[in-house]
């Protein structure tokens, strides 16, 4: 049996991927910072249409950045470990599912500096196991993309806490059918070390 070649919308999702991942690693502005060494540490919680989220994870910053007259670009490696609570088998039973991922996030802070407002947006990759379910919605794949859109704060001594509200979207981007996806709405808690 033939394969059908990948949907056309899939290429600028996998180009768009690989070109972060050409993008410096972390950090190397503190010398004393071994490059393992995370810059900040995160609780997030989400809510979707029938589940609900908590995660925690660590981040590396990137050397790499790009100030333009409106504002500055930078970015980092997320890696995060999460657990999902679905309504799947009614109200007495719940689904549950363990997320792990890895994102490279591109961050905005407009007007320059590194505190302050910031946009964000990202896409990695996400192992879902086992496959996530509820009462509505059956995911084909354990491997799934999660990309993301985000406003927040950097605020305090040092830029050392983060407020975000983010939107986050799952599927597995067509790889294989069904492929409903889920949108969760999340708040995330950062802080800087």
């Amino acid at each position: 049996m033939k394969k059908s070649p990948a949907p056309a919308f899939l290429r600028p999702v996998v180009l768009t991927f690989c070109g972060l991942l050409l993008l410096p690693g972390p950090a190397s502005a503190e010398a004393a910072r071994p490059w393992w060494q995370p810059t900040s540490a995160f609780v997030q919680a989400g809510a979707a249409e029938h589940a609900n989220a908590a995660v925690l994870g660590l981040t590396w910053d990137w050397s790499w950045r790009r100030d333009l007259g409106w504002g500055r670009f930078t970015g980092y490696w997320e890696v995060s470990f999460g657990r999902w609570a679905s309504d799947a088998g009614g109200s007495s039973a719940h689904a549950w599912v363990t997320q792990v991922g890895i994102t490279p996030v591109l961050r905005l802070y407009p007007g320059g500096g590194d505190t302050g407002w910031f946009g964000e947006l990202g896409i990695g990759a996400n192992l879902l196991l086992p496959i996530y379910r509820s009462d509505d919605k059956r995911f084909s794949t354990t491997f799934n993309f999660g990309d993301h859109l985000a406003v927040g704060r950097r605020f305090g001594e040092r830029g050392a806490h983060e407020v975000t509200l983010r939107l986050q979207h799952f599927s597995n981007a067509g790889i294989k059918e069904p492929n409903p996806g889920e949108d969760f709405l999340q708040l995330r808690y950062g802080y800087r070390f």
